[in-house]
């Protein structure tokens, strides 16, 4: 029945953010049966005692779809390009030329002609259409120096970014947790502040990392590879150590739908994995059920942000699990007609005979069922 429930997803008409949904489920299904399976000695991952397997998880999965927004943007969604198009220092038509020169493409010379034209400084030099490599004064015409210009993607990125990340971090809490807020708003105020600082750091250096990755490469290099995208990204992840323990975890389950949506698309326009109607929609059933399996039966196993959230929107027995109980409903009903008998034959019992002192008082918690 609660796989059932799952078909309501089809009020998305956009196919693509069904199946975004639906490894979103499914990343943390695998989260929940893993952590049980671990919790009773069944099953545990190689390596998952390491201190920073999270961040190696966050690692793989930023690799890919750092790889997937230079080289095949049109398997992410719209939205997630415009934000990392936006939090970077660099262009779309320095990326198009980037992407073009790295499949051994012609390069769109006009309009990469166009763009540079509008760069205060940049000296011109000859476009080729088939160069062997991007030169990093076509990626950074701003500024001639490398290292000043990975500086100032980071500062850049760290003012765009902390009003969002602020955001994020005030408002959920204080939705969430209004009393608490009530009681001690300065301390909210500041530990919001100091994790927002945290986050918004992690992302500038994830920037400057990835950028100065790339300028590396055409440092040593004279000829451009798809290759050397992922490995940036991968790279630039491990930025991920300046956030929370507890935060590492919950970032790589955010990013690994994302990966994991990227690769699906690829696999599948490369004709290697068949393009199955309403495969998500199938997916997205069977990862409902097992969530709501997990949230019944064995709520430890989930995150508790996730637990939370799903139970403060869920008014049901699933949120407030009766006690179970080892008598019969026939049985409880039969109790409580006693219970209910019981209270009036006592109080005729007190008006014929006044055996009992007035002052004595029924307790009511005795009365099965009440």
């Amino acid at each position: 029945m609660r796989s059932i429930a799952g078909f309501s997803v089809f009020a998305l008409d956009d196919r693509n953010q069904r199946r975004t949904l639906a490894l979103y489920l499914l990343a943390r299904l695998a989260q929940c049966a893993y952590n049980s399976a671990k919790s009773k000695n069944k099953f545990h991952l190689w390596g998952s005692h390491w201190r920073h397997g999270d961040s190696l998880l966050f690692s793989i999965a930023c690799a890919q779809v750092m790889y997937a927004f230079v080289m095949r943007p049109e398997s992410l969604p719209k939205s997630y390009q415009n934000f990392i198009q936006k939090t970077g220092p660099v262009a779309a038509p320095v990326y198009k030329a980037v992407r073009d020169c790295a499949r051994g493409l012609p390069i769109d010379v006009a309009q990469l002609s166009v763009y540079l034209s509008t760069k205060k400084g940049f000296q011109n030099i000859k476009l080729e259409e088939f160069p062997s490599i991007i030169p990093c004064s076509i990626i950074h015409p701003d500024t001639s120096s490398c290292v000043v210009n990975n500086a100032k993607a980071a500062s850049a990125t760290f003012r765009k970014t902390f009003p969002l990340y602020f955001s994020l971090t005030f408002v959920p809490f204080v939705v969430l947790h209004l009393q608490k807020f009530m009681d001690a708003p300065a301390h909210i105020c500041w530990n919001a502040l100091k994790n927002a600082v945290r986050s918004t750091t992690f992302l500038s250096a994830f920037v400057g990392i990835f950028q100065a990755v790339i300028c590396l490469h055409r440092k040593v290099f004279s000829k451009d590879h798809k290759l050397v995208f992922w490995i940036a990204g991968g790279i630039a992840a491990l930025s991920v150590l300046l956030e929370k323990k507890a935060r590492r975890g919950e970032l790589a389950l955010y990013v690994m739908p994302r990966a994991a949506d990227s690769m699906w698309y690829i696999l599948v326009n490369r004709h290697l994995l068949p393009d199955v109607k309403n495969a998500e929609v199938a997916l997205f059933c069977l990862c409902m059920g097992g969530i709501m399996y997990y949230l019944e039966h064995e709520p430890d196993t989930m995150a508790p942000f996730l637990r939370g959230l799903i139970r403060r929107f869920l008014a049901s027995r699933i949120s407030n699990p009766a006690p179970p109980s080892s008598r019969s409903a026939s049985y409880t009903y039969l109790q409580t007609l006693d219970a209910i008998k019981k209270p009036k034959s006592e109080e005729e019992d007190r008006e014929t005979n006044n055996s009992t002192p007035p002052s004595q008082q029924y307790d009511l918690e005795s009365i099965p069922g009440l």
